[in-house]
């Protein structure tokens, strides 16, 4: 992926060095505490760049009140970030900028693009306090991006997922979880959640997850259209990051058992399938998984 020399991202915050936190974690709105257990299986529910942590915490908690989180978060540092694993998601998120901005407009409706802040070990943010452990997630109270430059490595050297086009999908999938907040969908999404049981909300969550992985594809289609920035291979790294990071293979890797019932994610092929649906098209409209019979 030629990405050198490629405008970057104003909205872009790095607040390395001052994430902090000594308030111990998220807090439940109710007040009620969370035990290892749920936490766990909030980690594995939001390990590979999906719905954010918080949120599932919050439905481990049976949906008890909006996560608020314990320590104000310090002021971001000035400036563009120097390194270039940091210029490298400010490259990706400035072209999302430019190719939802044009969709939109198609579309006769306004893009206001996410923020994005770096961080690193664990930072407060509108929706509780984000931890590296969780993986890049999309807060929707504030509207950013949060990720620590060291999932990279875990998606490298863990989860078999190299390659700077599978870092720029992660960018690309939280990016398309904002636009599904613009449009939405996420807000009705998560209201039809909590009238239904835990097996149908789960299946809820996978077609909005399959959702965003299109939304990433159509980023991709339409960047590629007007960059030609992408190398040969650059398309596979992408695909393998979503068949390495698909529920089937992350519980197959955890335990040796799958459960489909207990998927938010989707499996591998479907990851891979919706991405590819919208790397293809480019169309926002091709992107509805809530109406497909199958996905």
């Amino acid at each position: 992926m030629k990405w050198e020399g490629h405008r970057e991202s104003d909205n872009v915050e790095d607040v390395r060095g001052r994430s902090g936190g000594a308030g111990g974690g998220p807090r439940l709105g109710g007040g009620r505490g969370l035990g290892l257990g749920g936490i766990v299986i909030a980690l594995l529910a939001s390990w590979a760049f999906g719905i954010n942590p918080m949120t599932v915490l919050g439905l481990l908690e049976g949906g008890a009140g909006p996560l608020t989180p314990e320590v104000q978060a310090p002021a971001p540092s000035q400036g563009r970030p120097q390194d270039a694993p940091a210029r490298f998601v400010s490259v990706v998120l400035a072209d999302t900028e430019e190719v939802w901005a044009q969709v939109f407009q198609a579309a006769g409706k306004t893009y206001q693009p996410p923020g994005l802040r770096i961080f690193e070990g664990r930072y407060p943010t509108a929706c509780g306090t984000g931890e590296a452990a969780m993986g890049p997630f999309y807060c929707p109270g504030d509207q950013k991006v949060y990720i620590d430059l060291s999932f990279y490595a875990t998606l490298r050297e863990r989860l078999g997922a190299p390659g700077d086009f599978a870092q720029a999908y992660v960018i690309a999938h939280e990016v398309g979880h904002h636009v599904q907040q613009l449009l939405g969908i996420s807000e009705r999404m998560e209201a039809a959640r909590r009238r239904v049981s835990e097996r149908e909300a789960n299946a809820l969550s996978v077609r909005l997850e399959l959702q965003a992985d299109c939304l990433a594809g159509v980023w991709a289609h339409h960047s590629q259209k007007g960059k030609g920035w992408l190398e040969a291979g650059d398309i596979e790294e992408a695909m393998n990051a979503a068949a390495q990071i698909g529920d089937d293979t992350l519980q197959r890797r955890g335990s040796g058992q799958v459960v489909p019932e207990s998927f938010t994610h989707g499996s591998s092929a479907q990851r891979q399938r919706w991405f590819k649906t919208g790397l293809g098209s480019g169309r926002l409209r091709d992107c509805d998984t809530f109406a497909a019979r199958q996905v």
